[in-house]
């Protein structure tokens, strides 16, 4: 009878014990509820970048050279788009982070948009007949 009475006594001892664990996952579940709420968006927008990557790399290095200057005429309006999209994502930024990252990606886009003017530029100009 002794045994059966230990059985039950460790069984109720069992049962306390699952119930504490329960409160505590409990817990843990709502204290982690907004670390992955805010982790959510950002993996899937990494993802997305990430891919974009891959694609954008694959795309621009399978270009041959008599495609570059038209490639860089559609890359400049795509970065003018990206200029206008990140000035409104700076402007609508709330953080300072946000806003950094905003003025990063005007500086970048701006940056590749004048390069490739230049270089489009130079390569017209190797095309022009010589003066003399």
């Amino acid at each position: 009878m002794s045994t059966q009475t230990e059985l039950a006594n460790q069984a109720a001892a069992l049962a306390a014990k699952a119930q504490e664990v329960a409160l505590l996952a409990q817990r843990a579940a709502e204290a982690a509820a907004p670390v992955a709420a805010a982790a959510q968006p950002f993996l899937l927008l990494l993802t997305i970048f990430l891919m974009a990557c891959f694609v954008g790399y694959y795309v621009v290095w399978s270009v041959t050279p008599a495609l570059h200057s038209p490639l860089m005429g559609v890359t400049n309006a795509i970065s003018s788009v990206i200029v206008v999209g990140a000035i409104l994502a700076a402007a609508a930024a709330e953080s300072g982070t946000a806003r950094l990252f905003g003025f990063l990606a005007v500086l970048l886009a701006s940056v590749n948009i004048f390069g490739g003017f230049l270089v489009t530029r130079r390569m017209l100009s190797m095309f022009q007949k010589k003066k003399g």
